[in-house]
């Protein structure tokens, strides 16, 4: 794994090792002996996944330099190569890129020399995001295959929706769609149900917001909840061991009724937390191919985790 960039160029086998790596982590510390420089560069706003990544990179024990575009020289015309060549010339050991573009690591593939991680391309791909998701449904029924799940929501518009749909049924899930009219992606060959179709027969609903920045126009939210969302009449009537998801933001009260966002179905927060410890896994595995850690090192960290 030179580069992460989605979860597609990982074999099952492989998936599964991330999640078990991440998992030992949330019990072992594990700290990096050498110093190592950690940039991360978003072009678009986040809070979640940015946090969790200074997280992951602090308790691995990296010097996080930080990118604010609007302060940069993206500002005077510095393309997006240029930015990363620039962290990479100064002595960088890894990059964390988000960026509008569903393309752009195609920018930097075979130009840059160190590792670089997708942390959001534009409406393509988002894989840890996935990855953590995958965690907070493995952590729940201990396998992810035969269980049904659906995604809810802007599909046409969500990175986390493809990344998701597709990651989930290599691992053996049924994964259906559910949207509001506007909102399908026919690129994705899932089957659509409705909300209320949907609560009913699935193990794992995993709620979307609407992306009204990648809209051309704005789109209309007025009675989404109740035509689209889940409410709590609808959450009365999933299965009992049934979970609901969200990769956040959250627009409470519209594809979520507020009082649902921390019910006791609710693994919103939890997935929030494996995604520093997977985060931590995906970045020691890349450091490890490239050789900028020591394999002998990597490998007794791994052992420690996994055996605690």
């Amino acid at each position: 794994m030179r580069h992460f960039i989605s979860v597609n160029q990982l074999t099952v086998e492989e998936i599964y090792s991330i999640l078990e790596t991440a998992e030992a982590y949330r019990n072992q510390k594990v700290t990096l002996n050498n110093q190592l420089f950690a940039a991360n560069i978003f072009f678009e706003p986040s809070t979640r996944t940015k946090m969790s990544f200074i997280v992951a990179q602090k308790k691995l024990g990296m010097e996080v330099l930080d990118f604010h575009s609007e302060s940069s020289s993206v500002r005077k015309g510095e393309s997006l190569y240029d930015t990363a060549k620039t962290f990479e010339s100064i002595g960088s050991n890894l990059l964390i890129i988000r960026h509008q573009s569903d393309s752009w690591f195609e920018e930097l593939d075979s130009r840059i020399s160190i590792p670089v991680i997708n942390a959001g391309a534009g409406k393509e791909e988002h894989p840890t995001q996935c990855m953590l998701d995958l965690m907070t449904i493995h952590q729940e029924y201990g396998s992810i295959n035969g269980l049904k799940v659906v995604i809810v929501g802007d599909i046409k518009h969500s990175r986390v929706a493809r990344s998701n749909a597709l990651a989930l049924h290599r691992l053996g899930a049924e994964v259906y769609l559910s949207a509001a009219p506007g909102f399908e992606d026919e690129e994705l060959d899932f089957p659509y149900i409705s909300i209320d179709q949907a609560v009913e027969i699935c193990d794992v609903v995993m709620l979307l917001r609407i992306q009204h920045e990648r809209h051309l126009h704005k789109a209309e939210s007025t009675d989404y909840l109740e035509l689209y969302g889940l409410t709590k009449e609808r959450e009365r009537k999933m299965k009992n061991h049934a979970i609901i998801l969200h990769p956040a933001p959250i627009n409470r009260g519209v594809e979520i009724d507020t009082d649902l966002v921390e019910c006791c179905r609710s693994r919103i927060f939890k997935q929030m937390e494996n995604g520093v410890y997977v985060r931590m896994a995906i970045m020691m595995n890349v450091l490890n191919e490239w050789g900028i850690i020591d394999e002998n090192n990597f490998k007794e960290y791994k052992a420690l985790a996994v055996n605690r």
